[in-house]
């Protein structure tokens, strides 16, 4: 019943920054911490940061300091700020709803298109 929007990939030179954004929508009262996830081409899906409902925040180790996860939960709404980019993040990257389980990311298994994000000179 939750629908979920990624938007903000494209093509970026190494070093550049993208912002992406995801905007959930139909039954919103179903989640309350969202995540960021991408697949690479041949690869599985890899979790790449969660921000739970309590405030709390992490990331995968080659993501920590480079990226940001943020919410605005009036727009029921997403963001992940990319900063110096590599050409290893290259992926399609998709958000993902869940819960706060006693401080711990629990994915409810929905997904959206997923939006491509290219880094290449």
């Amino acid at each position: 019943q939750v629908q979920l929007a990624e938007s903000g990939g494209g093509l970026v030179q190494p070093g550049g920054s993208l912002r992406l954004t995801c905007v959930a929508s139909g039954d919103i009262s179903s989640f309350n911490s969202m995540a960021w996830y991408r697949q690479a081409p041949g690869k599985q899906r890899e979790l790449v940061a969660f921000s739970l409902s309590g405030g709390r925040t992490d990331y995968a180790d080659y993501a920590q300091g480079r990226f940001t996860i943020s919410r605005d939960r009036a727009k029921n709404a997403v963001y992940l700020q990319m900063d110096s980019l590599k050409p290893e993040d290259t992926a399609v990257y998709y958000c993902n709803t869940g819960k706060n389980v006693f401080g711990h990311w629990r994915s409810q298994n929905v997904w959206g298109q997923g939006t491509q994000v290219t880094v290449s000179s």
